[in-house]
């Protein structure tokens, strides 16, 4: 299709130049001829013409290079304040009324949820298969930028990288932060040390933890105590603060003192776990390596130290597993094989989501309701990432989603 300018210009588009997401025109460094011209600048795109003014761009300089002034409809001639006038082309009549209808709709509708909630649950298996794994694949590749920033902080070292990461998302998101400092403190080779005493480590984590600072009546975080005094002179620790846990408003098996003994039963029985998560290839058996550890007897009878309970299992449930195959051993292993330049790696992590079941939230309860079919990770993760970054946004244009809505008849 020709295209001309609202003067009646040839007009021909060489490189629409790059999307420009911060401040100035929308495209910077475009090529376009007008006529017998060819002209290199940027370009801006309004849905009228007077928006120009509007949006103040008749003052600021860094429009002064526009080259192209792209509109739906041509209300009222540009002209710079040296006197140019910008060529302009109007879309207006190029694009049907149907599809300016559906649009305008998506966009400037009163949708409650997200623009197209009156049709995504029609959309075709194979659209929703393709945007979401794409999304999906945005989502990791945002997170995986904190795994490799964390890992030039480590020197490249991904056991200490990752250790510290499932430390967090032990603490899950109450207790997070609080995880994340006492892994900080305690670096994996100091634990190695004492690998051979599950009591040494076990003193080291909650030491450090700031929980045996007390005197105790019972057997047990006495010896810890004792045991953590000496290590704590020899290595020279500082622990964290204690204040920093939080019990408040979670179940007794959630408690930082049952997810800590999990935690130090996960390290005494498990050397070198992120070797072994590249090794692991069956999701089965990536859960075991969690399933499979045992915490300490004593606190088959507690949540606290001194305060004795009803007898029950504390080892890891498999929805706490769940959740760190998906936050951390997922993310882990699309951030290796990025790193990597592998796609086995990144094929692996995409499979282990596709094997975990889905969340359950309010954005993923929404979908549901709108008929989008949700039973793994894959898919939920995919579908907080379009909610959080094109639905809220209404980025209807950029998202596959929107553009098959808007294509279908």
């Amino acid at each position: 299709m020709e295209l001309q300018t609202t003067g009646g210009e040839q007009l021909e588009i060489f490189s629409a130049g790059m999307h420009n997401s911060d401040s100035g025109p929308d495209f910077q460094n475009a090529r376009i001829r007008i006529g017998e011209t060819v002209w290199a600048g940027n370009v801006e795109v309004h849905i009228s013409s007077s928006d120009w003014q509007k949006h103040g761009h008749t003052t600021d300089d860094s429009y002064s290079n526009v080259i192209l002034h792209v509109v739906y409809k041509d209300d009222k001639p540009l002209v710079l304040a040296n006197g140019r006038r910008v060529p302009t082309l109007e879309l207006q009549n190029r694009i049907p009324d149907e599809l300016h209808s559906k649009y305008h709709n998506l966009v400037f509708g009163n949708q409650v949820i997200i623009p197209c909630e009156a049709n995504i649950g029609g959309v075709d298996v194979l659209t929703m298969h393709n945007w979401l794994t794409r999304v999906l694949v945005e989502r990791l590749e945002k997170r995986s930028a904190a795994v490799i920033d964390a890992l030039n902080i480590n020197r490249g070292d991904w056991e200490e990288t990752f250790y510290q990461f499932l430390a967090a998302n032990f603490g899950f998101k109450t207790n997070a932060l609080p995880f994340e400092l006492l892994a900080k403190s305690l670096p994996q080779i100091t634990l190695a040390k004492n690998r051979n005493s599950s009591l040494q480590i076990e003193a080291l984590i909650y030491g450090q933890a700031g929980f045996l600072d007390g005197d105790f009546k019972d057997e047990y975080p006495s010896k810890l105590k004792s045991e953590y005094e000496f290590l704590q002179k020899k290595y020279k620790l500082v622990p964290i603060e204690k204040h920093l846990w939080k019990f408040m408003r979670l179940r007794p098996q959630n408690f930082p003192t049952i997810r800590l003994a999990q935690f130090a039963a996960l390290v005494v029985q498990a050397n070198h776990l992120f070797s072994k998560v590249l090794e692991v290839k069956d999701v089965k058996a990536l859960r075991d390596l969690f399933s499979e550890i045992k915490v300490n007897p004593y606190w088959e009878t507690h949540y606290k130290f001194d305060t004795e309970s009803a007898p029950s299992s504390k080892n890891m449930g498999a929805s706490s597993i769940d959740i760190l195959l998906l936050n951390t051993l997922a993310l882990f292993l699309f951030s290796y094989g990025k790193h990597n330049q592998s796609q086995h790696y990144i094929n692996r992590s995409l499979k282990l989501l596709e094997h975990l079941p889905n969340e359950n939230n309010n954005i993923i309860t929404d979908f549901a309701n709108l008929g989008v079919k949700i039973t793994t990770a894959f898919e939920s993760q995919a579908l907080l990432e379009l909610k959080n970054n094109y639905c809220n946004y209404k980025k209807c244009l950029q998202c596959g989603v929107g553009n098959r809505i808007l294509k279908s008849g």
